[in-house]
């Protein structure tokens, strides 16, 4: 959303406790809910129990467990909607009271601080409500404290890290207590004969690794950097989000980078799991269940990360081609030759022409990939040149490679503000950007088919992708206030979406599920894999306080 974004703000001020916080007029003007009746069981329950309790009162053999107002969500089967709607209640005056007690000035109630958290930065969603209130707790015991009472009166929690993420994450249709993490951000210990650091999910991946730089470590996923002046991704977002990157060809995604970590219970249990060791048996891996998660299970507020040692050289190199299929040819025989590149990414000739105009570049507006190869001076060179020959027995060419860290840094700067040099063609547009992975062997022909719809369309479509894992992304620029150019972006996202199931692939290979994503879900895992992940849901958070609406899609019953 190039005109809208602030991608640099200091937060407000917040308000100050010499006086009562009161809750904002938009919350006291919510009408209040009449008292229940001391014989309705059910008008005390969360409405995400209310189908249970019904089936339960008329005596039937099998309970069924739903999202109730399905015709008010927005995500679910088949969705088209753009605006996530919700059933927000009022919050309590003695709610905010009680937060208020131990959070001191570290909370407000100010309507554009709640209006900037409840509105994505980097996505085009948008949901009816925003957050009742927004709190920022320094420590594991606040972030404890802070669920067992949202717990206690039923108030849905959204968990709010560096507002990278695209697919609605943040949103709070149902109002409620949006916790921003970004207080959390020590880095408790560093361990560099384990080669694993132990970190506070406010911590962003961009200043963790300025941090461990003198060590001569790093931390290898590299989800979109924005811009030098954003914090960029926290880690906490980047295990809620199972997050990946450039990188992931070579040391996989945030499930594999992740150790073990602690969280928080939507009861206000703090479950630790797992030791430092490098590998475990010992029982069910609940790490991984919580990565991927998408706060919907609990918030994160530790993380022990693995570690990887600065390449003690690198070669950056670039390649031009005359069609898509064959770039993505390309990368797919390098992967299978066998060499390990550290990065293989494809960008299309309206990529570069977006460079080009953003930053005043002549290349050549071709498809273009970029690779990156590390290791001892010897071996990344031997590396670049078999590479080099694979490219020209598919048509490749202008292959150049830099070794120098200028040279490196400047020939890389192409990819990281591939982006922003996109807004540059439509400066007044909005992003609708595509996540679709598939089978590597899959991947010139899930791309050329997208590219051939792509390049028909009114719209300005860019093409960005992880080519050496299979994950592509589109850039769909569209104008939010035409609603034919919504649709038409809509129909070109589906389009790929449904091509890469098609392929065996997936909906989403790096960005997560969010509400964007829910109405694909059935088709890619099938409904019982989704019941299955209901059932876990409603066990571990049955009042469905932790950011509801997300992931899972609201018709899926048990």
């Amino acid at each position: 959303m190039a005109a809208s974004l602030r991608l640099s703000r200091a937060r407000r001020a917040l308000l100050p406790l010499s006086s009562s916080i009161r809750l904002p007029l938009s919350t006291q003007s919510q009408p209040k809910p009449p008292a229940p009746s001391p014989s309705s069981t059910a008008s005390r329950l969360p409405r995400f129990l209310s189908y249970l309790v019904a089936a339960a009162a008329a005596g039937g053999t099998t309970a069924v467990l739903c999202d109730s107002g399905v015709d008010h969500r927005v995500g679910g089967k088949d969705s088209t909607e753009l605006v996530v709607k919700g059933e927000r209640r009022r919050v309590p005056q003695e709610f905010i009271d009680e937060l208020a007690s131990f959070l001191g000035d570290n909370l407000t109630v100010d309507y554009e601080e709640r209006t900037f958290h409840g509105t994505p930065q980097n996505s085009f969603h948008k949901a009816a409500n925003v957050p009742d209130v927004v709190v920022f707790p320094s420590s594991q015991d606040e972030v404890q404290k802070i669920v067992m009472a949202c717990n206690k009166y039923k108030i849905p929690i959204v968990p709010y890290g560096g507002a990278t993420s695209i697919e609605g994450h943040t949103l709070a249709p149902h109002g409620g207590v949006c916790i921003d993490m970004t207080l959390m951000k020590k880095i408790k210990s560093l361990h560099v004969e384990d080669m694993d650091v132990v970190v506070e999910p406010g911590v962003g991946w961009i200043e963790l690794n300025e941090y461990l730089k003198p060590y001569g470590l790093f931390f290898p996923l590299d989800p979109g950097k924005i811009l030098v002046t954003w914090p960029g991704a926290t880690i906490g977002g980047m295990c809620a989000t199972r997050c990946s990157g450039s990188l992931a060809v070579r040391y996989g995604t945030m499930r594999d980078n992740v150790i073990n970590l602690q969280a928080v219970l939507p009861n206000g249990d703090v479950v630790k799991t797992g030791s430092r060791a490098r590998k475990s048996a010992a029982g069910y891996d609940l790490a991984r269940l919580i990565i991927g998660s998408e706060g919907t299970l609990g918030v994160i507020t530790e993380v022990t990360l693995r570690l990887q040692k600065l390449p003690s050289h690198s070669v950056v190199a670039m390649c031009n081609f005359k069609t898509i299929k064959d770039a993505a040819d390309v990368a797919i025989a390098t992967m299978l030759s066998g060499i390990q590149v550290s990065r293989v990414e494809l960008l299309d000739e309206v990529q570069i022409r977006a460079i080009n105009m953003a930053n005043g570049k002549n290349l050549p507006e071709v498809p273009t990939l970029m690779f990156e190869f590390i290791g001892t001076e010897a071996y990344a060179l031997e590396q670049t040149l078999l590479v080099q020959k694979i490219a020209a027995e598919h048509h490749g060419s202008d292959f150049v490679f830099v070794e120098e860290p200028d040279a490196k840094t400047e020939l890389w700067k192409i990819r990281k503000e591939a982006l922003w040099a996109g807004f540059a063609m439509e400066p007044d547009h909005e992003a609708m950007i595509t996540d679709v992975c598939v089978p590597l062997s899959k991947l010139a022909e899930c791309i050329s088919a997208s590219k051939k719809l792509l390049d028909a369309s009114p719209l300005t479509c860019l093409v960005i992708a992880h080519a050496g894992d299979g994950n592509f992304h589109t850039i769909i620029l569209f104008d939010p206030s035409k609603e034919d150019q919504r649709k038409e972006a809509e129909r070109l996202n589906h389009f790929m979406v449904h091509t890469a199931l098609s392929m065996e692939g997936t909906c989403t290979g790096e960005h997560g599920v969010g509400t964007g994503k829910m109405k694909y879900l059935e088709k890619e895992l099938g409904i019982e894999s989704l019941r299955t992940m209901k059932r876990i849901k409603a066990a571990l958070d049955p009042n469905n306080i932790m950011n509801p609406g997300k992931l899972i899609p609201p018709h899926v019953c048990i």
